[in-house]
């Protein structure tokens, strides 16, 4: 799923003509980056690519006093018909996406208990930060919070409150997963 191309059309079919920058400026303001993986300067070539395809159009190219023209994109009846299926493929996707930590526990026999307790720990303490910038930005944005909005917060903190409780978990377990062991790398 392109996150990009969802956003793109979802911004053009909830507000109309815009162009560029000001698809841009939404992304920044509503944190796109955060949500999914939307870079918002990847979305004037992401525009090209589109209107080339057919799926949004030029409008018009308009410039105000000593600022670069802009160029005014719609979306196309062909654009909404691909929004439709981008947002409904979203809601119904349920994979999450793959941890690199779990392919590194497979090659981590040559740790030692305190080695690996170093590691979950400092990863357990980078997720309760996060937790706390993801729990402030919530309380910030709460005011300004509409509809379905909230879902999201609600959603993305969930997440990271079970990451935490995983680590938990593993830090709770590492004393009986090492103690069978006679030295690092050796298991039982």
């Amino acid at each position: 799923m392109n996150a990009t191309r969802l956003f793109v059309l979802g911004s053009l079919a909830n507000g109309g003509p815009m162009h560029g920058h000001q698809i841009r400026l939404a992304a920044q303001v509503d944190r796109t980056e955060l949500w999914a993986d939307v870079k918002p300067g990847s979305l004037y070539g992401a525009l090209r690519r589109m209107a080339s395809e057919g799926v949004i159009e030029t409008v018009r190219t308009e410039q105000k006093g000593n600022r670069p023209e802009r160029t005014i994109y719609r979306i196309t009846e062909a654009g909404r018909a691909e929004f439709k299926m981008l947002r409904d493929k979203a809601l119904r996707d349920t994979r999450i996406a793959p941890d690199s930590v779990n392919l590194a526990l497979l090659y981590c026999g040559d740790l030692s208990e305190e080695q690996m307790r170093a590691a979950i720990e400092l990863r357990r303490q980078n997720l309760a930060a996060e937790l706390a910038s993801w729990e402030q930005l919530h309380t910030d944005a709460a005011p300004w919070l509409t509809g379905l909005e909230p879902l999201g917060f609600e959603h993305q903190l969930m997440r990271i409150k079970a990451e935490i409780a995983w680590h938990d978990l593993v830090l709770d377990r590492l004393p009986k997963m090492f103690a069978g062991r006679d030295g690092a790398g050796e298991q039982a």
